[in-house]
């Protein structure tokens, strides 16, 4: 019989091919490489031509080919998402879910069918999908693999998700007219406000939330889910969701060594903005981004152009050309960029990594995306929180209310420039209180993946249920 030590690991990494999504995938496939797993990594044709593209590569290029130097037993492949190459993903994102629902599925079943046939050495034993993928189960289930479910996101959302019932039954569930209740029902969570919950459960497309609760449901099928998150920031949460299945609490899952080469995932082509940084005094420059998705109006953006003015801050603007719905692209205010050129730059993507990482930052606006906010306090910068959709609503209660390591840009989604102003003013001052608080949460993530931490701990006990699980199966 074969020795659980002596089992290497071979697990299929299939992200949801958005750059939030692969980024922390990509972190997860290095960190299990270097505990001696065989990876495969997937990744879509059309995610691999906008990484290819943005990074000047060859189009047969390997993202992976650093690690493989270094001895990482890395492999990766592409696979079709169902769509043409041409096919406009963005415009037509209704459609673009509706196929990564029903067709995605049928082309990663061949492709794991092809692999499993060709006898790679060692054997496939492991699926590692993206919670948000729909077919998880069925396919870990179809090949005998061992089904791990991956949530790129925190704790929170997940046990808000799988408590829906919960808000249906208490009357909390996609309404308007309950926002001053406080949620204190849920399991691991003392205490929320509606219009702190996930999109998903306020309003959102039918279509969508169809969609995440269908992904919800399938997680919940999961052998083990681990999350990008740390123990210590969500503690009551994490153990309420270990009473309903193994839940493995792995993260912080990005970079920590910001000078490192690190593996190519931008979607987007990055420019680097160092000397402009260099010439400016530590803690003075507001970040401001809202990732690779959000959608803003123009009015808001507006607003919070004139807020910039009147706050006098030093910025560096992430705008992406396809920020409004409507695809416009001249939309800061008359004269906005020749007043602002000695002390800010308005650019279209950038390396959030190596702005953050910068002395001269000291303050981060941003829709709070989960990576934005991990890689926030791991570079010490407080954040002023626009939350738009998704988790990114739960996320701003974590980061201003819970760790008090941010402030709110506005309340109730309404913009004023004078409100914009004040809030950047808290966040840029240096004797703020969240400056200390995030000095403190930098040093738990910290603690959390040194040696011992809980995340290194959580990993290895991670490794070792898989293996477990890997036996149980032979």
């Amino acid at each position: 019989m074969e020795l659980k030590e002596h089992i290497q690991p071979h697990a299929v990494l299939i992200p949801v091919p958005f750059q939030g999504h692969i980024n922390p995938f990509t972190h997860l496939a290095m960190k299990l490489a270097s505990k001696g797993f065989t990876i495969t990594f997937v990744n879509t044709e059309s995610t691999h031509e906008r990484i290819a593209k943005a990074h000047s590569h060859k189009d047969d290029d390997n993202p992976f080919s650093h690690a493989e130097e270094s001895g990482l037993d890395i492999r990766y492949a592409r696979i079709s998402d169902g769509f043409p190459l041409s096919f406009d993903r963005r415009a037509n994102a209704s459609q673009f879910m509706i196929g990564l629902t029903h067709v995605f599925q049928a082309h990663v079943d061949d492709f794991i069918e092809n692999l499993v046939l060709s006898k790679p050495n060692p054997p496939v034993s492991c699926i590692i999908a993206d919670s948000f993928h729909v077919w998880g189960s069925m396919i870990a289930k179809k090949y005998n693999l061992v089904n791990v479910s991956f949530w790129t996101e925190p704790a929170t959302a997940l046990t808000v998700f799988y408590n829906a019932d919960l808000l249906k039954r208490n009357g909390h569930f996609g309404r308007h007219d309950k926002y001053d209740d406080t949620i204190s029902y849920i399991p691991g969570i003392q205490a929320i406000k509606p219009e702190d919950l996930p999109s998903y459960c306020q309003d959102a497309d039918p279509n969508d939330i169809k969609y995440v609760f269908k992904c919800i449901e399938d997680a919940q099928k999961a052998d083990i889910v681990i999350g990008n998150t740390v123990q210590e920031l969500e503690s009551s949460t994490i153990s309420a969701l270990q009473e309903q299945q193994p839940f493995y609490a792995i993260g912080p899952l990005c970079p920590t060594n910001f000078t490192k080469k690190t593996i190519s995932t931008n979607l987007l082509p990055a420019t680097d903005y160092t000397n402009w940084l260099n010439n400016k005094q530590d803690g003075t420059v507001l970040y401001i981004s809202f990732g690779s998705l959000v959608n803003l109006s123009k009015q808001d953006i507006l607003e919070i152009a004139q807020g910039i003015l009147i706050s006098k801050v030093s910025f560096i603007w992430v705008l992406r050309h396809n920020i409004l719905v409507s695809g416009e692209r001249n939309i800061m205010p008359l004269g906005f960029e020749e007043e602002t050129a000695d002390r800010g730059l308005v650019v279209p993507w950038c390396s959030q990594l190596a702005v953050l990482s910068h002395p001269a930052v000291g303050g981060f606006l941003t829709h709070c995306g989960w990576n934005s906010i991990l890689e926030s306090i791991l570079c010490k910068v407080p954040m002023v929180c626009f939350p738009v959709i998704g988790d990114q609503l739960t996320n701003r209660k974590l980061v201003v209310d819970d760790w008090r390591i941010g402030v709110n840009l506005c309340t109730r989604g309404l913009i004023r420039r004078e409100v914009v102003a004040e809030n950047i003013g808290k966040i840029m001052n240096k004797s703020d209180e969240s400056r200390k608080n995030i000095d403190k949460t930098k040093m738990i993530l910290q603690n959390a993946l040194s040696d011992e931490g809980s995340s290194d701990k959580n990993l290895n006990q991670f490794i070792q249920d898989m293996k477990n699980k890997i036996l149980q199966k032979n």
